[in-house]
């Protein structure tokens, strides 16, 4: 490394030295402080302070409410995340394939995205009312209780995110089919290729790398999601809609076992973090073969 290098080097850290000690005081030192919270035994509404080790943990690998909670996480992650990625790629060459009113339709499109997750829950907490809702009303007055039955508690509630946040997936699709040349499908034209092997073996691949960075932070986005199941449901019916971030508030703010609530916490960002290494593989192992 040559002097001017290394000078470059000390600059270059230089300049990031606030950047690093920033994040370091809001996120390592919050983590690290949190994963020491779990390993205690800590109630401060009845003065409860000692080391509990790893007894939070060994409580919840046995623990039916956990496992149920991460069933329903993981339930809710693929069937949001599943239908966010279909129906998002179909808005977007819908888009793409609209002549006019484009800019219109794609504020609307917007308009979903712009809406904090708390106003999107009691907008759907209205259209789902059993009596007065609009849901059941165009369902030819059916009498529905969508956020009451257990059975269909949590459809609900994945419904309600996909309307949320499938803009986010449709956005970075759309972007990504206007920059496709058109070269490449009148190519596929002149050898005869059908629309869908058009979009099977000339969109879709090319779509590939866009949709997989969606996929990953609607994926890290739904494994904590908490906003929308807490307003609509608070959990229930019966615990079909309790996620694992609604068991940590629980354990948390309810029972206000602050240890117990961390190790839930530690768990759900450890669970965050291994989903996010291995996107981050299949997105290297993807370029490599590219």
């Amino acid at each position: 490394m040559t002097r001017r290098e290394r000078a470059d080097r000390r600059r270059g850290l230089l300049l990031m030295a606030p950047t690093l000690a920033t994040l370091a005081v809001l996120t390592v030192y919050p983590g690290a402080w949190v994963l020491w919270l779990s390993l205690q035994y800590r109630v401060p509404a009845f003065g409860v302070d000692r080391f509990a080790g790893a007894s939070h943990y060994a409580f919840l690998a046995g623990d039916p409410r956990f496992w149920s909670a991460a069933r329903t996480t993981a339930l809710f992650t693929v069937a949001s995340v599943g239908l966010e990625l279909v129906l998002g790629v179909a808005v977007a060459l819908a888009l793409v394939g609209q002549r006019r009113g484009r800019r219109l339709a794609f504020s609307l499109l917007l308009l979903a995205w712009a809406m904090p997750a708390v106003v999107t829950a009691r907008l759907f907490e209205w259209l789902y009312h059993p009596a007065a809702g609009l849901l059941n009303v165009l369902l030819g007055g059916l009498d529905l209780n969508w956020l009451g039955d257990p059975a269909l508690a949590l459809p609900a509630v994945v419904l309600a995110d996909v309307w949320r946040t499938l803009p986010f997936v449709a956005v970075l699709a759309y972007a990504r089919l206007l920059g496709i040349p058109t070269e490449l499908y009148e190519a596929a034209q002149v050898d005869g290729a059908g629309r869908l092997a058009t979009f099977t073996r000339v969109t879709l691949p090319l779509l590939r790398g866009v949709l997989l960075i969606a996929v990953l932070f609607r994926t890290l986005d739904a494994l904590r999601a908490f906003d929308l199941m807490f307003v609509l449901t608070g959990g229930g019916p019966a615990g079909t809609t309790e996620t694992l971030t609604v068991y940590a508030y629980r354990g948390l703010f309810q029972m206000l076992q602050l240890g117990f609530g961390s190790a839930v916490g530690v768990v759900v960002f450890a669970l965050v973090m291994l989903v996010a290494w291995a996107y981050l593989r299949l997105l290297r192992a993807g370029e490599a073969a590219a």
